[in-house]
């Protein structure tokens, strides 16, 4: 699920690295002991990069991969503990006095007077095994200990459907969930839990796979019209199509990766590639029922009967297509914009939906709700921003279309968490017209406009200063130089890896952190 809910999480008085005894061991444990090969898992691929220092190639805003040996077995970690025990104990001092003022009360959303971004760390996909444990336990203590004395504010965890709700409808397992939020406890870490309803493993840094429940998966094969469809009749399995939110106990989350889009650049079995501008979602029958009926109310009831059919394939670019290229694209005609006002204006009301039932479901706990938008860069500088609209995105070189959206997340108090914030326009292939640094702009002018708390996400694996200088610009929020502007109230790292630990990753880290709490430009 697309939704992130911070939950309140006793902050502790930090202090430094102590040794740590566990049922299972007495010995003192630390990051560099406990990253040992983990019991060989079916639903884990692990791969090595050639090289740690390597830029990372950008490929897709989705999640990125957990990196560790080719030969199953994770790098030693030795050089961790050197480099925190002797570089990162200043930052750990906190006074009982404070402590007792964050264990009172938390809040997400900072007041003016407040300066810094707190730095959330994205736990591995599978830190909860199918067996409802805490995978690689020492691992994940002796990691925690390390992320408190850097500095880090608290943790991202994904909460999967597929392993909470396994075994039947309205059956729970906290199993696993409750051992890693206590374990956070402990350490003084906060932790943004991210409802997941949707598949992991298919896209793009999907290092294992959890599916969906069974029981779910099992009445998807009755009626496969509850599963996302493009044109060509593909069925995506990843999470329930938006066109059933309103069908009687079926639950659904925000969409495909946690984000709020349609599934329109699928990386499964390479139906999609990078830069592709990717289909419309919208083939499946209740989608389509939807459709007739709008354009019936608009008195055109021959618009409902399919989506656009001159829009292209997945791997197509917009100049290569009748609907999205520049002079005389079907995107600018009548009927063009029916239909993308129909297509964004139902992911709206999905959001819409969710966040209403959240707020139900949640409204007498103290917890901050925030949904993530993907960091669609790639033909960003095209006149009709192909990859975007296909994902639900009405966004143009005329239009706006994170406006909306940071205007429904405003009317229910939620924060927009937005990808991509690491990269620059320069890095980025230049063919595809990919503009991320423009892209990260007109989401903070809406988010600005719409008075809604922006936070951010690296969309790919990075470990160099120069993402690390990025990020620290991106979240000043310094739009134009205006005194109104407002840093981001969090940024989240991705992710708590082997590859993060390397000593020259993390004194890098640590002084990234640090810079980010006290807010300083870069």
């Amino acid at each position: 699920m697309a939704m992130n809910i911070t939950y309140q999480i006793g902050a502790l008085a930090g202090t430094p690295i102590q040794a740590e005894s566990f049922s299972d061991s007495t010995a003192p444990i630390g990051p560099a002991a406990a990253w040992k090969t983990p019991i060989p898992s079916i639903r884990c691929k692990i791969i090595k990069p050639d090289t740690i220092e390597k830029r990372s190639q950008p490929t897709s805003p989705c999640r990125s991969p957990i990196l560790s040996g080719s030969n199953g077995t994770r790098p030693d970690l030795s050089a961790v503990c050197r480099a925190f025990a002797t570089e990162t104990l200043e930052f750990v001092a906190m006074d009982e006095s404070k402590a007792a003022a964050e264990e009172k009360m938390y809040k997400e959303v900072k007041t003016e007077k407040e300066k810094g971004v707190p730095v959330y760390v994205m736990m591995p996909l599978d830190s909860v095994t199918m067996g409802n444990t805490v995978n690689r336990k020492k691992a994940m203590n002796a990691s925690l200990q390390a992320l408190k004395c850097a500095g880090v504010e608290g943790l991202m965890v994904d909460v999967w459907w597929g392993l909470v709700e396994r075994d039947a409808p309205g059956v729970y397992n906290w199993g696993g969930y409750t051992e890693l939020l206590e374990m956070a406890k402990r350490h003084g870490l906060k932790v943004q839990a991210v409802m997941s309803f949707h598949q992991c493993g298919g896209n793009v840094g999907d290092s294992c796979t959890i599916p969906l429940p069974k029981w779910a998966v099992e009445e998807i094969d009755k009626d496969q019209d509850l599963a996302y469809t493009d044109q060509w009749g593909r069925r995506n399995y990843e999470y329930i199509s938006l066109g059933c939110d309103t069908l009687p106990e079926i639950q659904v989350g925000m969409g495909p990766a946690g984000e709020l889009r349609y599934p329109s650049y699928p990386e499964q079995n390479g139906t999609w590639r990078f830069p592709g501008i990717g289909a419309f979602q919208c083939y499946d029958k209740y989608m389509l029922s939807s459709l007739k009926a709008a354009a019936e109310a608009a008195g055109k009831p021959e618009w409902g009967s399919t989506g656009p059919t001159d829009a292209g394939e997945y791997n197509n670019w917009p100049e290569d297509t009748q609907f999205f290229r520049k002079e005389g694209g079907g995107w600018t005609s009548p009927y063009g914009e029916f239909f993308l006002t129909w297509y964004s204006q139902m992911l709206l009301d999905h959001g819409e939906r969710i966040l209403s039932s959240a707020k139900a479901t949640f409204e007498n706990i103290d917890v901050k709700m925030s949904v993530k938008i993907a960091g669609i860069h790639w033909h960003y500088g095209t006149r009709s921003h192909a990859p975007e609209l296909t994902a639900g995105y009405y966004n143009t070189r005329f239009r706006d279309g994170y406006l909306p959206i940071a205007r429904m997340l405003a009317r229910h108090g939620a924060i927009f968490n937005f990808t991509c914030i690491e990269m620059r326009d320069h890095e980025q292939p230049q063919d595809a017209l990919c503009a991320p640094e423009k892209l990260v702009r007109q989401v903070a002018l809406a988010t600005r406009e719409a008075d809604v708390p922006l936070a951010g996400e690296n969309a790919l694996p990075r470990y160099d200063g120069y993402a690390h200088e990025q990020i620290l610009q991106a979240s000043s929020l310094n739009i134009d130089e205006s005194s109104d502007d407002k840093e981001m109230c969090a940024f989240t790292y991705l992710r708590m890896n082997p590859n993060l630990f390397q000593p020259d990753n993390w004194r890098r880290f640590v002084a990234f952190v640090k810079k980010m709490k006290e807010g300083e430009e870069c």
